[in-house]
C-alpha cells in the first residue's frame, strides 16, 4: 500500500496467541489508539461472541467481522487486532494485501495452556486440543498469506513479543 491511510499495525492469529495484549502495548508504545475487531461487534452488537455464535450461528457472527473488519481497515489509523477467523474471508485477505500485517503464531500446547478449556470459546467445546489443531490446518496458511512478518509467541512475554513486532515491521516506538 502506497501510504494510503489505514493501521499501522494489523495483527492477526488464533485465539489466545495475545492480539489484544500485544496489540494494547504496541499502540501504547508508538503512541496511537489501539482497536480490536471483536470488541467493536460485542459493543454494536450488546452480545458477547460465544452468544451470537449460538444464539445466530457461525454465519451470522462472520458477516458482523467482515463488516466489522472492512469498516475498521476504512477508518483506524493505530494498531488493529482482528479476530482469530476473520482470515478465512476471502475479500478480508485481500484487503489486507500490502498492509503491515502480523500474524502472531503458537503451538498447541502455548494456546491450550493460555486459551483453557473455558466455554467462552465456542469454537474449541469438545476436544480443545484436537479442535485448535484443526482450527490452525485449516487457517496457518491464510494467516501467513496475509501476513508480512510472522512473530513466535511461545515462551515470549508481551513486551518481548511487541518488540518482536516493532523490529520486524521497522516501527520505531513513540
Amino acid at each position: 500500500m502506497t501510504g494510503a491511510p489505514g493501521p499501522v499495525v494489523v495483527l492477526v492469529g488464533p485465539m489466545g496467541s495475545g492480539k489484544s495484549t500485544v496489540g494494547a502495548l504496541l499502540a501504547e508504545r508508538l503512541g496511537v489508539p489501539y482497536r480490536d475487531t471483536d470488541a467493536d461487534i460485542v459493543a454494536a452488537q450488546g452480545r458477547e461472541i460465544s452468544d451470537l455464535f449460538v444464539d445466530e450461528g457461525e454465519p451470522y457472527f462472520r458477516q458482523l467481522e467482515r463488516e466489522a473488519v472492512a469498516t475498521a481497515l476504512a477508518e483506524h489509523t493505530g494498531v488493529l487486532a482482528l479476530g482469530g477467523g476473520a482470515v478465512l474471508d476471502e475479500g478480508t485477505r485481500r484487503l489486507l494485501t500490502g498492509r503491515p500485517v502480523a500474524y502472531l503464531s503458537m503451538d498447541v500446547e502455548e494456546a491450550v495452556r493460555r486459551v483453557g478449556l473455558g466455554a467462552a470459546r465456542p469454537l474449541l467445546a469438545v476436544n480443545p486440543r484436537r479442535q485448535w489443531r484443526e482450527l490452525m490446518e485449516a487457517r496457518r496458511h491464510l494467516y501467513t498469506e496475509v501476513a508480512r512478518v510472522v512473530v513466535a509467541t511461545d515462551d515470549r512475554t508481551p513486551e518481548e513479543v511487541a518488540q518482536a513486532v516493532l523490529d520486524a515491521l521497522e516501527l520505531k516506538d513513540a
